[in-house]
């Protein structure tokens, strides 16, 4: 498991993928189980902050687009 920190977003959600599917088939003690829920839950974080970050790039670069476009005056 690699630390969450240097995680990019492709490695973590593989990683999501694999723990859910591990969750999902089942035959884990109890103890695996809430490790690997916890596992999943500090994943979808690191997932979602490069989500955000990729949605702030993008509202960024749109925003001068935007801003150069004619306004139209209000009658």
């Amino acid at each position: 498991m690699a630390d969450q920190d240097t995680l990019g977003y492709e490695q973590a959600r593989d990683e999501l993928i694999d723990v859910v599917r591990r969750l999902e088939a089942g035959g884990a003690t109890l103890e695996e189980s809430l490790a690997l829920w916890e596992r999943g839950e500090e994943l979808a974080k690191v997932c979602r902050r490069w989500l955000e970050g990729a949605r702030a790039r993008l509202d960024a670069s749109l925003a001068p687009e935007e801003s150069d476009a004619p306004k139209q005056e209000e009658e």
